[in-house]
């Protein structure tokens, strides 16, 4: 199976275009809007117009079909559609399905993207409601009569355990927060930017569900991110130097859930990002030696470490000592921390933002990112590099 041997998706395809609205906690707008507005955006960016589309990817949980934004901006025909579910575990998947119709020749030109009232609308924070009977269900009948009904909840067990494995105290998930915060506070579209804290605030902020703080847990957004994927040949006559997609993958581990994994031998890793590890190395030939930036999904500061502990940048219980170090600049933009809450299709322009060159906080020489998509579910990853 692909994921014990190399795929022949690396080097076919490029992001040749990155665009957003801005980040806000009431955009005034409907989601449709935003999506419009951030596809425009990234066409322009990529010296592409709509006619030039031919391939649109999103994410399910989202009200603004591919057709109907794809009337918005001016769109014409499309060859290739495409949806992946798993909330923000579909972020680099997105781009992934963009390389794939664009290798195997079903588009030529893909636009993805993530738009959404997330803070003034629906707000995922305030958990499970109201859910419609289904098999997928289940799992959370095991979790929401004892009161785990949020997304903090869920993440606090797996967090908890993690802390008890390795004789660590909540605190030590405070280096993700600050290096967070200290990237948004000089990034001016990031909703923190001026704003970085220290570990005394993090430590004295308030308790959503123990160990997890309040600045642990991401943000709640309003706003809209689009990215355009195109063939590395075409990309090499637009715009922008590309960031060539070197690798992508998809992963779902043994027993897996959404977020309320619980009853797997082990809570302290995240198997469905290790098998993503484990392909995107293989695939790229690359390893954690080789990446230059890493920006890895932030939904909850736990999952940060344990997801740069599966990729193999330190041991497992040493993640918070490993982003101490500042070892790998992490989440240059502020994250979904710091800069705002897109699912992590911001974190995918960050990267390319970097390989460019134009990043608020460039990493002199960037080659080669590391992008993360969502953890506690199925999940996915991408490896970006500068072209040549």
């Amino acid at each position: 199976m692909s994921a014990r041997r190399a795929d022949s998706l690396g080097g076919r395809a490029a992001v040749v275009g990155i665009g957003a609205t801005a980040f806000s906690k009431d955009s005034g707008r409907s989601e449709l809007a935003l999506a419009a507005e951030a596809v425009r955006a990234a066409l322009a960016d990529a010296g592409l117009t709509p006619a030039d589309v031919d391939g649109m990817v999103t994410f399910t949980m989202d009200t603004s079909p591919e057709i109907t934004v794809a009337q918005a901006t001016g769109i014409g025909e499309l060859s290739f559609f495409s949806r992946v579910h798993y909330g923000g575990g579909a972020a680099c998947a997105t781009v992934q399905q963009a390389a794939l119709a664009v290798a195997s020749g079903l588009a030529e030109v893909v636009v993805c993207y993530r738009a959404f009232n997330e803070r003034s609308g629906r707000r995922f924070g305030a958990g499970v409601q109201r859910r419609e009977p289904s098999a997928e269900g289940v799992a959370l009948g095991w979790a929401l009569p004892f009161g785990l009904l949020t997304p903090a909840s869920w993440g606090a067990m797996a967090a908890r355990r993690y802390l008890h494995a390795y004789g660590l105290e909540p605190e030590v998930f405070g280096h993700v927060a600050v290096t967070a915060r200290r990237h948004a506070a000089t990034n001016p579209a990031a909703h923190f930017h001026g704003r970085p804290i220290t570990l005394a605030d993090h430590a004295a902020s308030r308790w959503i569900a123990e160990p997890l703080r309040l600045l642990d847990c991401c943000q709640e957004t309003d706003g809209g991110q689009a990215l355009v994927v195109t063939s590395v040949e075409r990309a090499r006559t637009l715009r922008h130097p590309p960031a060539v997609i070197a690798a992508a993958a998809q992963g779902a581990g043994r027993a897996q859930e959404q977020m309320t994994s619980f009853y797997r031998d082990d809570l302290t890793g995240l198997p469905e990002m290790g098998l993503v590890a484990r392909q995107l190395w293989r695939t790229s030939g690359l390893g954690p030696g080789d990446i230059d930036v890493g920006v890895v999904y932030d939904h909850f500061t736990p999952f940060v470490l344990t997801q740069l502990e599966e990729f193999g940048f330190c041991p497992p219980g040493e993640g918070a000592a490993f982003v101490a170090s500042g070892a790998l600049p992490l989440n240059t933009h502020g994250g979904q921390l710091g800069e705002a809450y897109l699912h992590g299709m911001n974190g995918v322009a960050e990267a390319v933002r970097q390989l460019r060159g134009t990043a608020v906080n460039q990493v002199a020489g960037a080659r080669h990112a590391l992008v993360t998509a969502g953890t506690g579910v199925p999940t996915s990853g991408l490896i970006l590099r500068a072209d040549g």
